[in-house]
């Protein structure tokens, strides 16, 4: 994982609106300026103007005091809004780069991460460090600000007394050190915690029809309440701390406030102090106490966005494993659709024994059509995914149009290539939507023309809406075989150099399936075809066929071919053909078991 420095990492975000970053604080320094000189101006009015009985001498300053508020609260208002521009902008610009880099993920990098973790680094996280960011510039001059001028003017007015400070400054310091030190562990913990919580949600939301039909809620109420408890748990934990250091500072602050009034009335009484100096003192002590306090806050949600900011930069420093970077033809395009694998091998971690795809060797023609049968976990859909490079190979090289893939721009070569996945995924949107997905700039004959290609336009006019439709998320107001008639209708609109599909036609029935390859023939003659298929049928007229058998080729040529050559096609026939005369026998059988008439 790559590292970047602090000030290039964060720099970033901040130069954009360096003008509020400057201007939130400096007016935050005008407030700072009137609340130290209101409490002298105070002192002043007792000593002279009502020991005095001056009337005109306390309007006066009485006036003075009122331009003074009026000048903190217009500072006020400008930190404050300045500060949200700065802090809203900041989580803007960050929210974006962390959702462009996850965009660039591969299946790789995604795999490091939980889908619920992404989700919270992509809110809660830079929400927290949106707080940071807004409490810094209101406090980073403010708090500041007000503890060295109260400090000068308890110097300047009462050194002997100011001594105070020596002792309860340095306490101050130990028990906002502790809390830090013992804070960010359990803020970590607490976000880990999060991520958890937010997996389960997704999964069971996702899954909600699963769940129902195997009567499982209980069991997912259980898996909710154990994640809940957890974060409950490191919640507590956390707030502990963040519990405990409040009573201790404000005690810290009445034991100084205490003090200084027992020392400060015995000059008083002795003659050495004015009541109004006195006053003034207890203000501007309350005010270095009140400053320290702020500093303590800023650094207990510092504690927490520290743990965000880490979080966050695993997921930017993330080093993403397919790029374009290095890639020799950068603007070629796939024209002819020719693959060709040589010598394949392929494992998904790294560490493992077990190859998903050993020593695949295979040429793919431009233009033919060619099915891929195996068995489950026999690497069909693995070996497909390296045509777009959605894996990189371990061992040998992938070449499309006798070129490397890895040559390719990974835009022009996905460009080249259409793909109806196993698990088929719309959006939510209307269905017209959802098929410029294939191509934005479609016009609306080649859209339906799509449609009728994939067999989908019948069942889509049958809506209310037609084309224009809404789709749930994930597609879940629509059937099994409908989504996937929508997923190839996206694909052909594509009218890719090579289409794969992948077992896309599972959930239709054999004649629209007949149907849907017959407009493969016709609309796509020049393009490559890879089916994967677990039905025969499926494949039967294929150009070639591919039998895979735990990772490698274990026969390749047509139909009849391999019926004559090929065990395991012969099994895989076998089993289909027996399974389908039981069901017809079954089918053809009285109810009761007796012949009929």
């Amino acid at each position: 994982m790559k590292k970047t420095g602090f000030f290039h990492r964060w720099g970033k975000y901040v130069r954009p609106y360096w003008k509020f970053f400057v201007l939130g604080p400096l007016c935050m320094i005008v407030e700072v300026l009137g609340e130290i000189a209101l409490p002298s101006l105070y002192a002043n009015i007792i000593n002279n103007g009502v020991e005095g009985a001056n009337i005109g001498y306390i309007v006066g300053i009485c006036a003075l005091m009122v331009l003074t508020s009026l000048g903190m609260m217009l500072g006020g208002v400008g930190g404050a809004f300045f500060g949200a521009r700065a802090a809203v902008n900041f989580a803007a610009d960050l929210r974006r780069d962390v959702f462009a880099k996850v965009q660039r993920f591969s299946f790789a990098n995604i795999d490091r991460f939980s889908t619920g973790s992404l989700v919270t680094r992509l809110t809660n996280d830079v929400t927290q460090l949106m707080n940071f960011v807004n409490m810094l510039l209101r406090l980073c001059l403010r708090a500041p600000g007000m503890l060295i001028g109260a400090l000068i003017m308890v110097i300047v007015r009462e050194p002997e007394l100011a001594r105070v400070l020596l002792v309860t400054i340095p306490v101050l310091l130990v028990v906002m050190l502790l809390v830090i030190r013992m804070g960010l562990p359990r803020f970590t913990r607490m976000q880990g915690r999060i991520d958890a919580l937010n997996t389960d949600v997704q999964e069971n939301l996702t899954n909600v029809r699963v769940v129902k039909s195997f009567v499982r809620e209980d069991f997912e109420q259980q898996k909710f309440d154990h994640a809940n408890g957890e974060l409950k748990q490191a919640g507590l934990s956390a707030m502990r701390v963040m519990v405990m250091m409040m009573p201790l500072m404000m005690l810290i602050m009445n034991l100084t406030s205490v003090a200084v009034v027992w020392l400060g009335g015995n000059q008083v009484i002795a003659g050495g102090m004015l009541v109004g100096d006195l006053s003034a003192f207890i203000t501007y002590i309350t005010q270095i106490l009140m400053s320290l306090l702020m500093v303590s806050m800023l650094f207990m949600i510092s504690s927490r966005s520290m743990a965000s900011a880490r979080r966050i930069s695993e997921v930017l420093d993330e080093e993403i494993d397919l790029t374009d970077e290095g890639c020799a033809l950068p603007e070629k395009k796939v024209e002819q659709g020719r693959v060709e694998f040589r010598h394949v091998s392929f494992r998904y971690y790294k560490n493992s024994e077990e190859k998903v795809l050993d020593d695949v060797s295979l040429t793919i023609l431009p233009g033919q059509t060619v099915g891929i049968i195996g068995s489950t976990g026999s690497g069909k859909s693995t070996l497909v995914s390296m045509i777009p490079r959605l894996y990189d190979v371990d061992a040998g090289e992938v070449l499309v149009d006798g070129a490397n893939v890895k040559d390719y721009s990974l835009k022009h070569l996905r460009d080249g290539v259409g793909m109806v996945l196993q698990k088929n995924v719309l959006f939510s949107g209307t269905i017209e939507e959802n098929l410029r997905w294939g191509d934005e700039d479609a016009s609306d004959a080649e859209i339906r023309a799509a449609a009728r290609s994939a067999q989908a336009d019948e069942f889509i006019e049958r809506f209310p809406e037609g084309y224009e439709s809404g789709l749930d998320q994930g597609g879940t107001n629509v059937s099994g075989g409908q989504k996937q008639r929508l997923c190839i209708a996206r694909a052909l609109l594509k009218k890719p150099k090579i289409l794969i599909l992948d077992d896309s036609t599972s959930a239709v029935d054999t004649a629209t399936e007949a149907r849907i390859r017959s407009a493969f023939t016709n609309e796509l003659k020049d393009s490559t075809k890879i089916i994967i298929a677990q039905r025969i049928s499926s494949v039967r007229d294929a150009d070639q066929i591919i039998v895979l058998d735990e990772g490698r080729i274990t026969g390749v040529g047509t139909h009849d071919e391999l019926m004559r050559s090929n065990r395991e096609y012969q099994e895989i026939y076998e089993s289909q053909e027996s399974g389908r005369e039981s069901v017809l026998a079954e089918a053809a059988a009285p109810a009761d078991g007796r012949e009929g008439d």
